[in-house]
C-alpha cells in the first residue's frame, strides 16, 4: 500500500489538472492538457534529459559545496570564538541579498557555464545548513559538558565527541531545507545566463510559446527535486538512528 501512495498523489493531480483545464476552456498556449505535456516529453526526451543532466549536476556540485561550506562555518563558530564577529555578518549578508540581484553578478564574474550555477546553488543553501548545525552545536545537554569538564576534556575533545555527534540531527533538518531549495539557485542562475539546463529549455520554450515542452520541462525538474530530497531524506534516517522519528510510534 505505501508504494501504491505516490501514484495515487500522481494520478490525483493529472485529474485535477485534466478537470482544470476543461473546466476553464484554457488554450493550449495558456495551459496544456497533461495528455500535450506528455507528448511533448515522449517527442523531446532526448533533449530534455540532456538540459536535465545539467540541471542536476548544477544542484549536485551546489549542494555538496554549500554543505561542506556550511558544516565548516558552523564549527569555526562553535569552536572559534574569535571567528564570530567575523561569520556571523556572512550569514546575514547571504539572506539579506535577494537571489535574484546576485544571479547576475555570479554570472558576470564566473561567465556563463557551471561555475556560476553552482555558486548561486551554494549561496543559498548555505545558510540554512550553517544555521541549523550551529545552533544544534550551541544546544548541548548541560549535564554532558559538566561531565566532560569533571573529566577535564579539552574543547577539541568536547566538540569532536560530544558535539558533534548530538548536533547531528539539527544538521540532518539542515540538510532537508537545503535539498529542498537547491534547485532554486540553479534554475535562477539558467534564467539570468546560461546555454544548458532545464531552466535555460523553459525559458526559450516559453518565449517559442512551446508551453507544452515548458511543461514537461518543469515536470522534470519536480522529479529529480523530489527524488534528490527523498533520497537524501532516505540516507539521513539510516545515518542517525539514535534519534528516530517519534511520529512512527503509536501513541
Amino acid at each position: 500500500m505505501t508504494a501504491l501512495r505516490p501514484a495515487t498523489v500522481l494520478i490525483g493531480m493529472l485529474v485535477l489538472w485534466q478537470a482544470v483545464v476543461w473546466a476553464t476552456a484554457a488554450p493550449p498556449y495558456i495551459l496544456p492538457a497533461p495528455y500535450e505535456v506528455g507528448v511533448a516529453w515522449i517527442t523531446r526526451a532526448d533533449t530534455i534529459l540532456t538540459h536535465a543532466a545539467t540541471t542536476v549536476t548544477e544542484m549536485l556540485l551546489g549542494l555538496a559545496a554549500g554543505v561542506i561550506l556550511g558544516v565548516v562555518s558552523a564549527l569555526c563558530l562553535a569552536h572559534f570564538r574569535l571567528a564570530r564577529p567575523w561569520v556571523l555578518p556572512l550569514l546575514v549578508v547571504s539572506q539579506a541579498i535577494p537571489v535574484f540581484a546576485l544571479a547576475p553578478i555570479l554570472v558576470l564574474w564566473l561567465g556563463y557555464g557551471l561555475a556560476s550555477k553552482v555558486a548561486m546553488a551554494t549561496l543559498i543553501i548555505y545558510f540554512p545548513v550553517t544555521a541549523a548545525f550551529y545552533d544544534g552545536l550551541r544546544r548541548i545537554e548541560p549535564g554532558w559538558l559538566d561531565l566532560a569538564a569533571t573529566m577535564s576534556a579539552s574543547r577539541g575533545a568536547v566538540l569532536r565527541h560530544i558535539r558533534i555527534p548530538a548536533a547531528l540531527p539539527a544538521l540532518a533538518t539542515g540538510l532537508r531545507v537545503a535539498t529542498a531549495v537547491v534547485p532554486i539557485g540553479a534554475v535562477v542562475g539558467e534564467w539570468v545566463g546560461s546555454s544548458a539546463g532545464l531552466g535555460y529549455l523553459m525559458l526559450h520554450a516559453n518565449a517559442r510559446m512551446q508551453i507544452d515542452l515548458m511543461f514537461a520541462a518543469l515536470a522534470t525538474l519536480a522529479f529529480f527535486a523530489l527524488a534528490l530530497y527523498f533520497a537524501v531524506d532516505w540516507f539521513l534516517r539510516r545515518a542517525i538512528t539514535w534519534q528516530p522519528d517519534s511520529l512512527d510510534f503509536n501513541d
